[in-house]
């Protein structure tokens, strides 16, 4: 392969074998968890006919991350990445398991679904430091955005087959099929880790697990511009952009298209996403990371708006997936300036730090949706948050010059 046909190769990070075998098995695990949330989603509403029920479960996966994911990240930088993601598949994959066989024996209920879900999502805190941390040890530096950017297109990829599998499953067998099912998809991740060659992170053993090491983590992204930042853009432009949680509304109230219509809204976004995680695939290297990423994250939130104001279908099918593709090109380059700014030896306690702010923004915005709807009108809420969002996106660009003029290098 030569240099041209390398950097124009979409798949350029897969020619390193590692990630290769540790990004097939993510795609796999990753579908794999995509049908066991719907699985959970279906199971609790069937069993409680509560939609409250349904809202405690977002409840319940996001607390243990916030609880343990700083843990999470120091662990990451003190043990090999590896080991502590043989230990949390294998968890995850017990989770799961015990899902479908409670199921099967007719021993489920609520409470046991929640607490299933808490001690799958408290795995994940550990889980997802060690695994964002592993990557920049798999691809060369030039190659690492490419790698973002396929990690994410599995990821969007997943949020599609995922849905659409479990849906059939459910139909033809019933819900512990997906719970196996999933159980069975974190072979593919384990697989992976035992097939790697690549040496074990530099300086292992260099950090303890302690609050000491917690508080370095902290400082660190505190005292870190560039990354405290793109943190806060995408803790806040998630917070006051919440587009998708009130699609129930806009199908139903807005622009009249039902059930049916409600499913392709979904849809749309993850279109937009998969077709932006490709196109920055192909490009590769990116230069002005900083100054695209602002204006990703402002492009995400004038679609936001607009879709807000829209009333016909398909005008509002172009728009969501112009969300969908201006979140996934400032996804792409957040994770990848946080990496290149990152210290391997903090790479863990960083993404710790950073799944709080992923995590919290989401949840918090929802709430912060669906009270702005219930006063103002759904209309109201979409537009107001994708208007703050653009103020955000202004003011983080001059007040953090060194984001705006930041390159790449």
């Amino acid at each position: 392969m030569t240099p041209e046909t390398a950097r124009a190769s979409p798949l350029l990070a897969l020619q390193h074998r590692d990630f290769g075998l540790i990004w097939v098995g993510q795609l796999i695990s990753l579908a794999g968890t995509q049908m066991q949330q719907v699985a959970i989603n279906w199971h609790i509403y069937i069993l409680t006919k509560d939609p409250v029920a349904l809202g405690l479960i977002g409840l319940m996966r996001v607390v243990p991350i916030i609880v343990f994911s700083l843990i999470g990240g120091a662990i990451a930088d003190a043990h090999d990445r590896r080991r502590v993601l043989v230990v949390t598949q294998i968890a995850m994959m017990f989770f799961a398991a015990m899902l479908g066989l409670l199921t099967i024996t007719g021993l489920i209920n609520a409470p046991l679904i929640y607490a299933l879900a808490a001690l799958t999502a408290a795995a994940g805190a550990f889980d997802s430091p060690a695994r964002q941390a592993l990557y920049p040890n798999l691809v060369p530096k030039e190659h690492l955005t490419n790698a973002v950017s396929l990690i994410n297109l599995s990821r969007q990829t997943a949020s599609i087959l995922g849905p659409t599998l479990a849906g059939f499953v459910i139909a033809a067998w019933n819900v512990e099929v997906v719970y196996w099912i999933n159980a069975a998809s974190f072979l593919a991740v384990l697989a992976a880790l035992v097939l790697m060659k690549t040496p074990a992170q530099k300086n292992l053993g260099a950090s303890q697990v302690s609050l000491s090491a917690v508080r370095e983590g902290i400082r660190f992204v505190s005292k870190s511009p560039m990354i405290l930042s793109t943190m806060l853009l995408d803790f806040l432009a998630t917070f006051f952009s919440s587009a998708t949680s009130l699609l129930p509304i806009f199908a139903t109230e807005i622009l009249r298209v039902g059930a049916q219509g409600l499913g392709i809204l979904y849809g749309a976004e993850s279109i937009g996403a998969i077709i932006a995680g490709a196109i920055m695939s192909l490009i590769g290297n990116i230069k002005r990371q900083g100054a695209i990423l602002l204006g990703a994250v402002a492009a995400y939130g004038v679609a936001t708006t607009l879709y807000g104001m829209s009333n016909i279908f398909i005008l509002s099918l172009v728009l969501l997936a112009l969300v969908g593709a201006a979140d996934t090109v400032s996804t792409i380059l957040r994770n990848t300036i946080r990496q290149l700014s990152t210290p391997d030896r903090l790479r863990g306690r960083m993404t710790s730090v950073n799944m709080i702010f992923f995590q919290g923004g989401p949840q918090l915005g929802n709430l912060e949706a669906g009270i702005a709807a219930a006063l103002f009108g759904a209309p109201f809420a979409v537009i107001s948050g994708g208007v703050a969002t653009v103020l955000l996106v202004a003011l983080t660009a001059w007040l953090v010059p060194q984001l705006r003029e930041y390159s790449g290098q």
